[in-house]
């Protein structure tokens, strides 16, 4: 494409220059122009560093190559002519204004400055810096036009803010004025409800005293329904323990009854040949007034006889006792070995005190009974009795004591009977059955002579 007498060519002397830095928009521009021009060059065209983005959009070239193209422009005149041809091509009016150093109206200064730069017309130094000064002026007056708006637009703003505020400003003391009488009537309501509450603080006081007094004497109920119906229930297990017992001895051919008479016949015999024996008596005369019941001087009954000069503590005693005739030894037995052997494993404790009851029975001749608690065993003890000792576990339910008891209410009226137990309410409970109850320390001073 020829150049116009205006332009001067590269290289050609006194070639014009900015006097200052090319405005950053007008750059931005220019790179722009440059990168949509750079697709009709061929590769053979294009400057050694902006070969490798000729296959890039325009789009990717500015982004890549920027800085490159912008440096090419300036250093490399042939390539600037050569994006100056294109830019005739694509944009003829504004270019032939450009090359004719005069400013089109309607057109964008910045592209005005952007074409003046690349083509380079006579005075295109002049052109693009009053095409960047128009830039700025026309972005002042939009600037300042925008401002105006922007102030007047505030201005509205700041009316209809004041209306609102003056307008929310009598809401306000409206509400205040509400709100305070809605709290001096909250204030009246308040005290009267404080004064309720204080009375309905006492009327729970009151209530929970009265509900204190009704919980203690319900459980005070509970337990005496409680231990009603242990009590029950124990009845109701000897009686059908006493069933069965019966059942099994009509099927037996005799009864529970023919047999406790007959015990009670033996020991009665017993008991009269071991007086005779002891006292030594002649065969006896009676007469009349032997009938009539009195108290005489120095007569002795067969529980005096056992404990007669000796200790409560004496292990002498517990010998006298058992040599009744048909005694029976019934023991406590974690009451005893609790009470001598403690430290010991309870294995230990039942075989150690079965041990010494088997040595007593066989030296006295007596029925010996020992009794432990199996209501918390959660399995049978694997156990074999001494010879003479009968061992006997609570059924689950029931305790020691209350089998003791039901062992002691078993046997005839006027069979000696001797309970070995320090627990007090296990020997008050058999002394009133009619047996003798001796402390667990007189068995263990017995046990430990032998």
């Amino acid at each position: 494409m020829e150049r116009t007498g205006g332009e001067r060519g590269p290289g050609d002397p006194g070639e014009e220059a900015l006097d200052r830095p090319l405005p950053e928009k007008v750059r931005r521009r220019v790179v722009a122009l440059t990168g949509d021009a750079l697709g009709g060059l061929t590769v053979a065209e294009l400057p050694v560093p902006l070969r490798q983005y000729a296959r890039f959009t325009p789009q990717r070239r500015v982004r890549f190559a920027g800085n490159a193209m912008a440096a090419a422009l300036e250093s490399d005149p042939a390539f600037r002519q050569r994006i100056a041809d294109r830019l005739c091509e694509a944009l003829p009016e504004l270019a032939a204004s450009v090359r004719g150093g005069t400013f089109p109206a309607a057109a964008d200064p910045v592209d005005v400055a952007a074409v003046a730069y690349v083509l380079r017309p006579e005075g295109w130094a002049k052109l693009v810096v009053a095409a960047t000064e128009e830039a700025q002026r026309t972005q002042a007056e939009r600037a300042g036009e925008e401002a105006e708006r922007e102030l007047a637009r505030l201005r509205e703003e700041l009316a209809r803010a004041r209306a609102a505020e003056r307008a929310h400003t009598e809401g306000l003391r409206a509400e205040l004025d509400a709100a305070r009488k809605e709290t001096d009537s909250l204030h009246r309501r308040l005290r009267s409800a404080l004064s309720d509450v204080k009375r309905g603080e006492a009327a729970v006081r009151k209530a929970r005293a009265e509900l204190e007094e009704a919980r203690a004497a319900a459980a005070a109920e509970k337990a005496a329904a409680e231990s009603e119906a242990r009590r029950l229930r124990s009845r109701l297990a000897e009686a059908e323990a006493a069933l069965e017992a019966g059942r099994r001895a009509v099927r037996e051919g005799r009864s529970v009854e023919d047999m406790r008479l007959r015990l009670l016949l033996d020991t009665v015999l017993d008991a009269a040949q071991g007086l005779r024996r002891e006292l030594a008596l002649p065969p006896a005369t009676h007469r009349p007034a032997e009938t009539v019941d009195a108290v005489e001087p120095g007569r002795m009954t067969p529980k005096d006889i056992a404990r007669r000069a000796l200790s409560e503590e004496d292990p002498a005693l517990l010998d006298q006792l058992l040599a009744l005739p048909q005694a029976h030894l019934v023991v406590d037995g974690y009451n005893v070995t609790k009470t001598g052997y403690p430290s010991l494993p309870l294995e230990k404790q039942r075989l150690r005190l079965l041990g010494g009851l088997a040595g007593l029975a066989a030296q006295t001749g007596a029925e010996v009974t020992c009794v432990f608690d199996g209501a918390e065993l959660s399995a049978p003890v694997l156990l074999a009795p001494p010879r003479g000792v009968r061992v006997l576990f609570s059924k689950p339910g029931q305790t020691a004591d209350e089998l003791i008891r039901r062992l002691v209410r078993a046997e005839p009226p006027g069979r000696p009977v001797v309970v070995v137990s320090a627990d007090r309410e296990v020997a008050d409970g058999v002394a009133a059955a009619g047996a003798r109850p001796v402390a667990s320390v007189l068995l263990l001073r017995r046990l430990g002579r032998t």
